[in-house]
């Protein structure tokens, strides 16, 4: 079932939360991954560009794990999966507010393992490498930016959104049952990178 849900607003997630049950009796797992970003000197940054950010990447995200981690709790058994970034760990110019948001996420991913765990609920996320999808072709293909973030990935190539999914699954799957509070990277060596020539 697809079911339009808006993480800035409680109620909605909320509602998806109560739709899922409804139509599947529980939910066992979650992938935290609606996110926005906005490029612009950061001097300059206008501060509701900021908060807007701040509050669907992060806010967003904290907003989703309360409302299906108590179900998860209750249940004592859940899988959460939150998207951080590259700028969860390495700074890219003019993206500030996403670099902090993402940064965060990984923060709270870590905290929310150490809560959850004991009640069953493993927390982890993934960040994410440079992946091509029809939202940031145009950057990836025709800017000195995109010509940048090639060289610096080892592998020479961007991610295929497959690439990322199957990090999801292992996450939220068994095979994963002792992995909590980690930071999966699926960036083809991007933050394991210095001098590639």
């Amino acid at each position: 079932m697809r079911i339009a849900c808006d993480v800035t607003d409680r109620t909605s997630v909320e509602g998806l939360l109560e739709a899922a049950v409804t139509a599947l009796g529980r939910v066992d797992i979650l992938v935290n991954c609606a996110g926005m970003t906005k490029r612009a000197p950061t001097v300059d940054f206008a501060e509701r560009d900021w908060s807007d950010i701040l509050d669907t990447n992060l806010n967003g995200t904290l907003r989703a794990c309360q409302v299906f981690g108590r179900h998860m709790l209750s249940r004592g058994y859940g899988r959460i999966v939150n998207i951080a970034s590259l700028t969860s760990f390495v700074a890219l110019k003019e993206v500030a507010a996403y670099g902090a948001s993402k940064a965060a996420v990984v923060a709270l991913t870590k905290s929310l393992a150490i809560e959850w765990s004991p009640g069953g609920v493993c927390v982890n996320a993934i960040a994410p490498g440079v992946f091509r999808t029809s939202l940031n072709e145009k950057l990836l293909d025709g800017t000195p930016r995109g010509q940048e973030l090639l060289l610096r990935t080892p592998m020479k190539r961007f991610g295929r959104v497959e690439e990322v999914a199957g990090a999801a699954v292992f996450l939220a799957s068994e095979a994963a049952s002792f992995v909590n509070g980690a930071v999966l990277a699926v960036d083809g060596g991007f933050l394991a990178s210095g001098v590639n020539q």
